[in-house]
């Protein structure tokens, strides 16, 4: 049985148009499989979750980022499961270092092609990651976007990010991995197993999700006149050329900060003073290229 889990919330007449086109390429394949539909937040971890439960072990996150995210999280054991995805989100950054193609060709790499051994983040709390987890100045610009009510997206992130660079503050960190701990004042700091995130930014280029190790990374916060050049070479992805940046490829790696904050795990803010991660590699089983 094909477990086919759907957030709707974006992009709905798109969403309905492949969801059309996925529905007609399985009952011409005559595939198994039901449609799941998320309708409140947490009911797509908590679908993956009861049918891992009944021994389930044939999902596919229809979504973005943020929902794959909560499909891996809610299954018990990934290592004993198949997953697939078919991005229908607004950034689809692990799609992009997965190999994963937009659109029906997705599913048609589901149903033809091999399911390969693939990396994710675990968390001493219990969280997973696929893509990318963290905090910084980005963590930032995500919450001021969420708490606007009005305007689109790109005019919501747009203004939000005028107030970062005028407003944000750097946290203090304390970050160890493989047995050295250093400590910073940060403009970014996160563990990467894909390579971009925020919609194509390309924070690590050079991470891989099938390498077996964890990219951490750490920028320290410049003068605060010097923010947007910084973030400018973020943006084209030579941040790690910067003097600021500092790139450990390791096993496991911790971040703690100074006080309350806020992290982000493929795109889902949630509140924590702490990231304690370790890669899990090669356990998980993936449709992708």
């Amino acid at each position: 049985m094909l477990n086919i889990i759907v957030n709707p919330h974006f992009h709905q007449k798109k969403v309905e148009r492949l969801l059309a086109k996925v529905d007609k390429r399985l009952r011409e394949r005559g595939t198994e499989y039901h449609i799941h539909y998320s309708h409140k937040a947490g009911q797509t971890r908590e679908y993956a979750r009861c049918l891992s439960e009944a021994g389930e072990r044939y999902f596919v996150a229809f979504g973005g980022d943020g929902t794959l995210n909560e499909v891996l999280s809610g299954i018990i054991c990934p290592e004993e499961c198949y997953l697939g995805l078919i991005p229908a989100g607004t950034g689809n950054d692990f799609a992009h270092a997965a190999k994963i193609p937009q659109g029906i060709k997705a599913l048609d790499l589901i149903l033809d092609g091999e399911a390969k051994p693939t990396d994710y983040i675990q968390f001493d709390d219990g969280k997973r990651s696929m893509n990318i987890a963290g905090m910084g100045i980005d963590v930032d610009i995500l919450h001021r976007c969420e708490k606007k009510k009005h305007g689109g997206r790109r005019s919501k992130y747009f203004f939000s990010l005028l107030a970062a660079l005028r407003e944000y503050k750097p946290i203090k960190i304390e970050v160890t991995a493989d047995g050295k701990t250093d400590v910073y004042k940060a403009l970014i700091a996160c563990v990467c197993n894909g390579s971009r995130f925020g919609g194509g930014i390309p924070i690590c280029p050079g991470a891989r999700i099938d390498d077996g190790k964890l990219d951490l990374l750490v920028a320290e916060c410049p003068p605060r006149g010097l923010i947007p050049l910084e973030l400018t070479y973020l943006m084209r992805g030579k941040l790690l050329k910067r003097k600021i940046a500092h790139m450990v490829r390791c096993d496991e790696a911790r971040i703690v900060a100074e006080g309350e904050a806020l992290a982000q795990y493929d795109g889902e803010l949630m509140p924590c003073d702490s990231l304690t991660a370790k890669i899990v590699a090669g356990k998980l089983r993936m449709f992708r290229g």
